[in-house]
């Protein structure tokens, strides 16, 4: 064994002049040459792509044909590369082989993992040039310029909204299908966002994590927070167009608007009555009732 590596050894007589590596073959080496000086043979007939390797043009064709030859045998997921299928298998092996030495996250793709460290280093290598703004990822800044661009790639065939982000269509995709995946273990209550089941776990826990600095007020959300602020700012930065008036939110200045277009969006199914708040129409619905409520 130790004599057929010592002759393999010997057969890599194809040295690269710009560094150390060194190849048995020739063709190797040419490939290896392309690091250096930047060539990219191969082109796309169809848009400005270009690479180093034929395999890598064979398999960018497929963003263009939709070709997605590699398939798993548990779930039929698809995709373009054999690579890919690897990765994808994590999902169901739950296998995460790359870790990080500073913490416990691991993570299923060695990209993942560094910008992960990032995290801990505070390195942001990727910076916008028309704002400024900088990241540790590079497909977070590919989707930041989108806010330059306002490209939406991502398209929902049933009503044709388009989004930014593939994962705001998947959220999107939902209002269509009814699907909603985040349960709450406790009463059963389904949302469609991982961030709205959390919320809403706070009323079973009482936790209110955010803390109003002036008078000690507390909230199980930001954006609770955030309105509560305006108390002390006396910020209304909802304003009518039509006359001087403002608001703290958004949907006082929505049953506001009413005042103005004479819109009653809110009926008794009693009687023809009619009413621009809902708030008024449980009150009207008590006479009907014969159950006033309080100082009525």
């Amino acid at each position: 064994m130790d004599e057929s590596i010592e002759k393999q050894t010997e057969q890599k007589r194809y040295s690269c002049q710009v560094c150390d590596a060194s190849f048995l073959y020739k063709s190797f080496l040419i490939q290896h040459l392309r690091k250096h000086t930047g060539e990219k043979p191969f082109s796309c007939d169809l848009c400005e792509y270009s690479s180093s390797h034929k395999s890598s043009l064979v398999v960018h064709m497929r963003t263009h044909t939709g070709e997605k030859p590699y398939s798993c045998e548990i779930c039929g997921y698809s995709c373009a590369q054999k690579s890919g299928l690897g990765i994808h298998m994590r999902t169901h092996t739950g296998e995460k082989p790359y870790s990080c030495q500073v913490c416990d996250a691991s993570f299923t793709m060695k990209s993942n993992l560094v910008g992960h460290i990032r995290t801990h280093t505070g390195e942001k290598p990727y910076s916008c040039k028309e704002c400024g703004y900088s990241c540790s990822q590079k497909t977070v800044l590919v989707m930041h310029m989108r806010t330059h661009t306002g490209e939406k790639p991502y398209c929902c065939e049933v009503c044709g909204c388009s989004f930014a982000r593939n994962a705001h269509l998947v959220v999107h995709m939902r209002t269509h299908t009814g699907e909603k995946p985040y349960v709450c273990k406790i009463c059963g209550y389904l949302c469609t966002l991982k961030c709205s089941l959390i919320v809403h776990m706070r009323t079973h826990t009482g936790e209110k994590p955010y803390s109003c600095n002036v008078c000690g007020f507390s909230c199980s959300q930001n954006s609770h927070l955030v309105m509560h602020m305006r108390k002390h700012s006396r910020e209304k930065p909802y304003s009518c167009q039509i006359c001087d008036a403002s608001f703290t939110k958004k949907s006082t200045l929505v049953i506001h608007l009413r005042t103005h277009s004479g819109e009653k969006p809110y009926s008794c199914e009693d009687c023809d009555s009619s009413f621009a708040k809902k708030s008024c129409l449980v009150i009207h619905m008590q006479t009907h009732t014969g159950n006033p409520g309080k100082g009525l």
